[in-house]
């Protein structure tokens, strides 16, 4: 068993300030004794302008957002999956939007570059995230004590193939910025199919709520079981979603039910 929290924020526009509310929350999920931890996508900053990103981007192995994931990961001794941080692009102008997971030693685990990037038009609400990131080209997933864990960001949770490329995890990952108008219709939805799929646990970490930029993102950080029960829950605002994984009931599910094993294609 192990005791993993997704932390839910509502990142600004001021990188000061939400590494603050980023330490704080992480500091009280470990207190209650999460040993698995979960920032969402864009958690230090959501900037009022989409280049925004690009003044904070950082060199991959230095800068202040590393040095404070890997830092603490190792003072609390938690496994400590990194939201998504700006690192700096081969191309002009843009950024890779990344995953960085740094062990209880405070040691760099796995990375993951977002691969699929959002495009979203729907009257005045319009996203097109190619702009300014680049896309990444690699599934990862790494090990641990839970087992296999794999790796997704926001819109790659609506393409089941990198999750069944991912092969068989213990534990999915999603962390994210969805939209409340996607989310109310497709996020809840998505997360249970992916877990019941790969019959699996999956922790999914969501921004929550409207942002300083006018933006409002639909939360719902949760944990779901390898049935597809949602076992915990967090609608909206700031806070922390907990729940412990049970290795027994992944095996239970797979044993009762072994459709990983009757795949054809």
């Amino acid at each position: 068993m192990m005791k993993v929290a997704a932390i839910q924020m509502i990142s600004s526009a001021d990188l000061n300030d939400n590494l603050a509310t980023a330490e704080r929350l992480i500091r009280q999920a470990a207190a209650e004794g999460a040993q698995l931890l979960l920032l969402p996508e864009y958690w230090p900053l959501m900037g009022q302008q989409d280049t925004d990103k690009l003044l904070i981007a950082e060199e991959p192995g230095n800068g202040r957002m590393q040095t404070f994931l890997s830092a603490i990961a190792s003072e609390l001794g938690v496994w400590l999956i990194g939201g998504t941080i700006p690192l700096k692009s081969a191309e002009a102008d843009k950024v890779l939007n990344t995953t960085l997971v740094y062990g209880p030693d405070g040691t760099l685990k796995a990375r993951y570059d977002k691969i699929h990037l959002f495009g979203f038009q729907k009257g005045s609400e319009s996203y097109e995230e190619s702009r300014t990131i680049t896309a990444g080209h690699e599934v990862v997933s790494f090990d641990s004590e839970l087992g296999r864990i794999g790796l997704a960001i926001c819109y790659d949770l609506r393409f089941p193939e990198l999750f069944r490329a991912l092969g068989h995890c213990n534990l999915l990952i999603v962390t994210a910025a969805f939209t409340y108008t996607t989310g109310e219709a497709h996020w809840e939805i998505l997360l249970r199919a992916r877990a019941v799929e790969n019959q699996c646990y999956l922790l999914a970490c969501g921004q929550g709520g409207v942002h300083s930029n006018g933006r409002r993102t639909w939360g719902h950080s949760m944990l779901i079981d390898p049935w597809g029960k949602v076992l915990a829950c967090l609608p909206e605002g700031e806070g922390i979603v907990t729940g412990e994984i049970d290795t027994g009931l992944i095996a239970s599910v797979r044993e009762s039910l072994p459709a990983l094993h009757h795949r054809r294609i």
